[in-house]
């Protein structure tokens, strides 16, 4: 770590923590389906819904998002999801019925869709160029840090008297560091501009990246804000260009969604239930092995990201994705012949997927969707794509168990290796490569119509 760079850091860090509540709500709940079950007799739609029910409130949060980070700040939204989350967790923990625990989980989730937008932008605009990649991964590093904190929680907890109200109400603990720890800290550089708080921005710039000229800086986001005042000023008018970024966006979330990571990560121990492990405990025993494999392999992402660059990292994970599926699909198409191995294969198939997500679609859709888009729209569009990726989410989590129960297993995660073929093609014709290259670069490529595979 470069010592002028250290502010830098300290800001990602904490930052990035609203990712472990992200990851900590999405693990948590796979542990405590099973336990929740117990208290109330839950068939598959109403167990599905009660899982999918955090997405609606994530989609009402990411739509609202965008406009209210662009007039409030990164920051004060930041602070408002772990307000909204340490709420929403005591509520689940407390609830005397499946109903309350659901509006709760509605309550959770806005919280997560609002920080699973605000958070990439808040480093990708606080982030120089050249690690930029690096410290947007952070967040998604985060989130597979929660999911395996949530898997912690749950084996502590699981042989504990109300364990699954133990298990919500740990979320408090990350969400009150997060707002103590965003309190101390400033607000991005470019919404500082957009505002016309230029000493702030200095100053911050002066911080985060002291060996660089902040006037420099300054000039070209001030031309940028420049255009798109001009812009705002003229009736709106639809560009062909505009297509483009929208597409890699939410084509991206439809990737990293609609290949099935959440069907891994909220279902795991139900899964390996299904598979042959003999009770709750080493059900989620089991997934928290997943759990680590996903916090470790996000490091070789972070790593290699700027180094190797998106596309490489992309075009191996889905690939890897694709043949793990596949393979799952197949142990529970001979589950007679497997016998008991069948729950060791599905271990094995599960450990490989999360190994190829983890380093590739998890944290490099994030960092994409940070990028592509113009910063005129930046948030608006960034918004729009979280929305879609928790409107993704919400029809893969919803659908899961009956899908299982109706076409078996094999044909479901066939499905998505069907998906994760489709998703390869998509990168190599639409996805650009955006290694090394500045926000405004970016910006300047799409305007002037250059193909995403030449960038």
């Amino acid at each position: 770590m470069k010592i002028v760079h250290f502010w830098l850091y300290v800001v990602a860090i904490v930052a990035s923590l609203g990712g472990l509540l992200s990851g900590y709500d999405t693990g948590v709940i796979s542990g405590a389906l099973l336990f929740i079950n117990e208290t109330w007799e839950l068939n598959d739609y109403t167990q599905g819904f009660l899982v999918s029910s955090v997405l609606i409130g994530a989609v009402i949060g990411a739509a609202a998002n965008g406009i209210l980070a662009d007039i409030f700040g990164r920051k004060k939204i930041i602070i408002a999801t772990a307000i909204i989350f340490i709420a929403g967790s005591i509520l689940s923990a407390i609830s005397p019925n499946v109903q309350l625990l659901i509006v709760s989980r509605i309550m959770v989730g806005l919280a997560v869709g609002m920080v699973n937008f605000v958070v990439p932008l808040y480093l990708s605009e606080v982030s120089p160029k050249n690690i930029r990649g690096m410290l947007v991964s952070l967040y998604q590093w985060a989130i597979t840090a929660g999911i395996l904190f949530s898997y912690l929680i749950n084996g502590a907890f699981a042989a504990a008297i109300y364990n699954w109200r133990w298990m919500l109400l740990a979320g408090v603990l990350p969400a009150t560091i997060l707002l103590i720890g965003m309190s101390f800290l400033g607000d991005t550089p470019r919404w500082l501009l957009s505002k016309n708080r230029d000493e702030e921005a200095k100053k911050v710039f002066k911080k985060i990246e002291p060996q660089t000229d902040p006037e420099e800086q300054i000039k070209q986001i001030k031309a940028t804000l420049k255009d798109e005042l001009n812009s705002k000023n003229k009736k709106f008018e639809f560009h062909t260009w505009m297509i483009m970024p929208l597409i890699v966006g939410i084509g991206i979330m439809f990737a990293q969604i609609c290949t099935g990571i959440n069907t891994i990560i909220y279902y795991a121990p139900t899964i390996f239930k299904i598979a042959g492990f003999d009770s709750n405990i080493s059900a989620i025993y089991a997934a928290m092995g997943i759990g680590i494999i996903n916090f470790l392999m996000t490091i070789v992402a972070i790593a290699f990201t700027d180094k190797l660059g998106r596309k490489p990292l992309l075009y191996f994970g889905l690939t890897g994705i694709m043949v793990s599926l596949i393979c799952l699909g197949c142990a529970f198409q001979f589950s007679e012949i497997l016998g008991a191995y069948l729950k060791w294969v599905a271990v094995g198939s599960l450990g490989l997927y999360i190994i190829c997500f983890a380093c590739s679609l998890g944290p490099i859709g994030w960092i994409l969707v940070s990028e592509v888009f113009p910063l005129r729209i930046r948030g608006v569009a960034m918004s729009l794509c979280t929305v879609a990726n928790f409107g993704f989410n919400f029809l893969v989590v919803f659908s899961f168990l009956p899908l299982i129960n109706r076409i078996g297993e094999a044909y479901t995660f066939w499905m998505f290796a069907v998906v994760s073929l489709i998703c390869i093609f998509f990168v190599y014709y639409f996805v650009p490569e955006t290694k090394g290259i500045s926000l405004e670069t970016i910006e300047a490529n799409w305007v002037n119509k250059i193909k995403p595979r030449d960038f």
